[in-house]
């Protein structure tokens, strides 16, 4: 995970967080045949298990080890920052688009005010903004610390393995994620 850290900070600290993964691709000579397909994207490593006790917008708590075999983007957000108000737009268009292709939104909610952290608060904010996606509460920041976030918003794409394979920091790069979605998607599993 400290690598995990150095990118994050890496990011941070150039063009406002927006990531370019590298390529990671199938060597030479090798054949879909005898690979399973993967999309070229870095390993990053095992993506840290959820394990918020609140949610919204689902009728239990989720867990990764029980999404093996499905796509997920783990959002870092707060419903009063304005850079994730600018985001979730996409979110919710790449969750109408490829929920039924097996992509998972999930937004893990880490207040940065006193008030974002009442319950109530997150209700309404959530409702008003027509969020349909699970969106967990994360006050005590479990979640946002196991993952070593520093930046509200934060998108973390965890593959079907559970392995992160890609993390954007700030707004933008918006067909990047989506085509980095679509290759997720595509990848083989198991």
């Amino acid at each position: 995970m400290k690598s995990l850290l150095v990118i994050g900070l890496l990011l941070g600290l150039t063009s406002c967080g927006i990531s370019r993964a590298s390529s990671a691709g199938q060597g030479a000579g090798s054949s879909p045949a005898a690979q399973p397909l993967r999309a070229s994207l870095p390993d990053l490593g095992p993506a840290p298990e959820l394990t918020n006790t609140i949610w919204l917008n689902t009728a239990s708590p989720l867990r990764l080890a029980d999404l093996r075999g499905k796509v997920v983007g783990l959002e870092m957000w707060t419903f009063d920052c304005i850079n994730c108000q600018h985001v979730m737009p996409y979110l919710k268009n790449w969750y109408g688009k490829y929920k039924d292709q097996g992509l998972v939104v999930i937004g893990n909610h880490f207040p940065e005010f006193g008030f974002e952290s009442e319950l109530d608060n997150l209700k309404n904010a959530v409702a008003q903004d027509g969020i349909e996606y699970p969106v967990a509460q994360d006050n005590d920041g479990a979640t946002w610390n196991a993952y070593h976030n520093a930046y509200w918003p934060t998108l973390y794409l965890i593959d079907k393995h559970g392995q992160i394979r890609y993390v954007h920091i700030g707004e933008g790069a918006y067909d990047e994620i989506e085509t980095n979605i679509k290759a997720l998607l595509a990848e083989s599993y198991p």
